[in-house]
């Protein structure tokens, strides 16, 4: 198979569903910054330095990501790729998580039914961690809504013969931080929130990165104003494909209809994750789709 300069193969393990990714992308795809088809992905990117844009395709007849880029990500083709990677969780062994949850009596079946579910994840750490503080007690659609608006007013334009859907990048922490936010639509005290972290990140005082370990990244999360463990959590999972963080106060993974009528309490599921350590991620993972499918 021929292939032009632009174009790479990135391999997985099978089982793995597009089908999965589709679906979360469906559900919060920035319009501008990311542009879903139904047997696509797209979406703009800055990486050391250089703009451009990625389209990520899955192959009918091979266990494969097709990945096309922009030439001017060239210079950055390994940072590209081991993102890519991360971000559509390429990279996992499912055997390796079926064998782990298989004696576990409520989550092993739910895993087997699904042995291909992976961690969708985000390609810019920071860009997931705005979504998760803009996303705080208020729907997934609402989060877009005014994540959109944020992209609106602060994003720099972009242009590309290759991706005329792709117009922009998503907004800098300096961009964020330094921002008039009224009539965003957020309270007051998130729009705080937002701007304190995003001022860290742009100073430098907050690196977002996980080389001191998941713990330590979340308990400095949970010492910014406005960031909780349901926060921290999250962003250390769908920032980062964390494999052991837990969201425990999640109301996907508390509603799930695994766990009956009445669900479960985050401090029983706290507890009862203990056991699905240190693939807790993969736990959520599956509750989340039973709660969808529920």
């Amino acid at each position: 198979m021929s292939q032009s300069p632009n174009t790479l193969l990135l391999n997985y393990q099978p089982p793995w569903q597009w089908q999965q990714f589709h679906t979360h992308f469906a559900l919060r795809a920035l319009t501008g910054v990311e542009n879903l088809q139904p047997h696509s992905y797209a979406r703009s990117v800055q990486l050391d330095g250089q703009c451009g844009w990625f389209r990520v395709q899955p192959l009918a007849d091979q266990h494969a990501l097709q990945l096309h880029y922009s030439h001017s990500l060239h210079p950055c083709l390994p940072a590209l790729t081991a993102r890519v990677r991360k971000m559509f969780d390429l990279d996992c062994q499912p055997q390796q998580i079926s064998t782990h949850f298989a004696a576990d009596a409520q989550l092993g079946p739910l895993v087997a039914r699904n042995p291909g579910l992976r961690l969708p994840t985000a390609f810019d750490p920071f860009e997931q961690a705005v979504r998760a503080i803009v996303g705080q007690q208020v729907a997934v659609k609402a989060a877009v809504t005014i994540t959109g608006r944020l992209v609106t007013r602060l994003g720099e334009p972009l242009q590309f013969a290759g991706a005329p859907e792709i117009q922009r990048l998503f907004p800098t922490p300096a961009a964020i931080a330094a921002a008039n936010l009224a009539g965003i639509g957020m309270p007051g005290k998130r729009v705080q929130t937002l701007q304190h972290f995003a001022a860290q990140v742009a100073s430098g005082d907050l690196h977002l990165s996980l080389q001191d370990g998941y713990t330590a990244f979340v308990e400095q999360l949970c010492g910014l104003p406005g960031i909780g463990p349901w926060t921290a959590e999250y962003i250390a999972l769908r920032a980062f494909g964390e494999v052991d963080a837990f969201p425990a106060s999640d109301l996907g993974l508390l509603k799930a209809p695994l766990w009956g009528p009445e669900g479960i309490d985050a401090k029983q599921l706290k507890a009862r994750a203990e056991a699905w350590r240190p693939w807790r991620a993969y736990a959520a993972a599956h509750l989340w789709h039973n709660y969808s499918e529920g």
